[in-house]
């Protein structure tokens, strides 16, 4: 089964906004420096760092930009000029996305409310109405339309602890998915694969851990690159939804199954408690992941030491002290 208590191969590829990791590309001459993202993850990821701005040659300092609606069409616009850098920004997007395409990225991080880089609710502004936060930037919008499984987020969004550890697990659960289908892979590693991620896909979405299993008995009856596509967009979308307390609680509870036999009565009693303690928002979920784990390794349970719900991200992130 796949190793979850290793740590995967470094480096893992980020993209991300330049401006997070301190570099002083913003309008104004400064920086947005994101200690999460250079603090703490900069100890397991490799960044590649864009600014699209100065990229296409806007310069630092530069202009105030917003994006303004012209009809069904969004515009790139200098604030006080009105000078328009939409067609510049959007060659340059088409040109950036497709290099980044050859960086075999595992995530991306991006400013929020930026022109260019805002993933979502970005200010869209009309001549005679308020701005409506209903936009997306001219650079990131073509980077997830190319890439649509590639984990994205906003360093905004990544100050809440739920979308942040759903982020990272889903950024290392990318790198394994594009491991195993990397190069001339087998029908017994996707299954392996799959079968090392149930606890984990049914923690996010039963209904999806569900239709992969029935793709998965397709494997041989598809072509290869179909199967792979279907196979990758589906468990990517799956990861994508938050792991709700509930889920987790379940899938806690049916590792604990496996666990019922071996464990003598005081043991069995402590588990249920700790589990109903998370489940009510006691104790977070490292809790009674580290006494399910304890327990997975006294006994040698082999189906459980190789799920990787119970250690998707490395233990140093410190993500599910917060969920």
């Amino acid at each position: 089964m796949i190793d979850v208590e290793r740590v995967e191969p470094s480096p893992i590829r980020l993209g991300v906004s330049s401006c997070l990791l301190g570099n002083e590309v913003r309008f104004d001459g400064g920086h947005k420096r994101d200690r999460f993202v250079t603090d703490l993850l900069g100890a397991f990821f490799e960044w590649v760092p864009v600014c699209p701005e100065v990229e296409v040659g806007m310069g630092t300092p530069r202009p105030a930009l917003r994006l303004s609606r012209d009809g069904d069409d969004l515009r790139m616009i200098e604030i006080k000029s009105g000078v328009d850098h939409t067609e510049a920004m959007r060659k340059y997007s088409a040109r950036r996305v497709r290099a980044l395409g050859a960086l075999d990225l595992c995530g991306y991080i991006l400013k929020k409310d930026s022109p260019s880089c805002g993933m979502t609710r970005v200010k869209i502004y009309g001549e005679k109405t308020m701005p409506k936060r209903e936009g997306v930037g001219l650079f990131a919008a073509p980077l997830m339309e190319a890439f649509p499984n590639l984990p994205v987020e906003d360093e905004g969004r990544l100050h809440d602890a739920k979308l942040r550890e759903n982020f990272i697990e889903r950024v290392f659960a990318y790198q394994r998915l594009r491991n195993v289908f990397r190069g001339r892979w087998t029908p017994a590693q996707v299954i392996e694969f799959h079968a090392a991620h149930k606890l984990q896909l049914m923690a996010h979405s039963t209904v999806a851990y569900r239709e992969l299993g029935r793709l998965v008995a397709t494997l041989k009856q598809k072509p290869r690159s179909e199967f792979r596509d279907e196979y990758e967009t589906g468990f990517m979308r799956a990861l994508a939804h938050v792991a709700s307390r509930g889920r987790n609680a379940n899938v806690l509870q049916h590792a604990a199954g496996h666990l019922k036999k071996l464990l003598d009565s005081p043991s069995r009693t402590e588990l249920a408690e700790i589990i109903h303690d998370y489940r009510n928002g006691l104790v977070p979920l490292v809790v009674p992941v580290t006494l399910i784990k304890h327990h997975v390794r006294k006994h040698g349970i082999e189906y459980l030491t190789g799920q990787v719900f119970l250690e998707p991200h490395p233990r140093e992130l410190m993500l599910r002290n917060h969920v």
